[in-house]
């Protein structure tokens, strides 16, 4: 049975599974590997149309299934290296990415992490990736009790990155921003405990 390809929809999906392919976290860094402006991939993910090009020199560089870049059926990989392309799958996550700009979370594309680079589990899967001021967070939307340290939350509406410390009873403290100040617990929304911290 020949293989069927949709020219005219998906293209996102593939550039997506390329990415994996290449075994990278951005797309800032496939631009970069492919020698074009982030601009014209973002172009490409718009109009979701088939990458030809790219498809054609990602499977002469990594040697990758064409059925699974096409379609995502089947292994990444043929051969010896189908056992590793699928223990590689199952630790990938798909995670949201926002910038943190004036209190607001601007979403922006969605990023393949492997999970084993942060040290957790597979079942962590409400991870988001957040982005202020050249430092990248990972965030722990599972983390389900306030424990001291740094967190994502929402304060009075405004979204900010602040380190927290519980005190007695039924308080925390709160500093960041170049305010530190005490409220109840109540009076915040923790959104997700940070899990690692990048600074570029």
């Amino acid at each position: 049975m020949s293989l069927q390809i949709n020219f005219e929809s998906g293209g996102g999906k593939v550039l997506d599974r390329i990415l994996i392919a290449y075994g990278f976290t951005t797309k800032i860094a496939l631009c970069d590997h492919l020698g074009i402006a982030s601009s014209s991939l973002a172009n490409r993910y718009k109009r979701d149309f088939f990458p030809s090009d790219i498809v054609v020199r990602c499977i002469a560089e990594t040697g990758v299934n064409l059925k699974w870049l096409a379609t995502g059926e089947g292994n990444a990989f043929a051969g010896e290296n189908s056992e590793n392309a699928a223990i590689q799958s199952e630790s990938l996550l798909r995670v949201s990415h926002s910038f943190l700009v004036e209190g607001k979370l601007k979403k922006d594309s969605d990023l393949t992490i492997d999970s084993k680079f942060f040290a957790l589990s597979t079942d962590s899967r409400n991870l988001q990736l957040v982005t202020e001021n050249k430092i990248q967070y990972v965030i722990n939307g599972d983390a389900a009790e306030l424990r001291d340290g740094k967190w994502l939350v929402e304060i009075e509406g405004a979204v900010s990155i602040r380190t927290l410390t519980r005190i007695p009873v039924g308080r925390v403290r709160i500093q960041g921003e170049g305010t530190d100040f005490e409220c109840k617990l109540d009076d915040i929304k923790p959104i997700g405990a940070v899990v690692m911290t990048c600074q570029s």
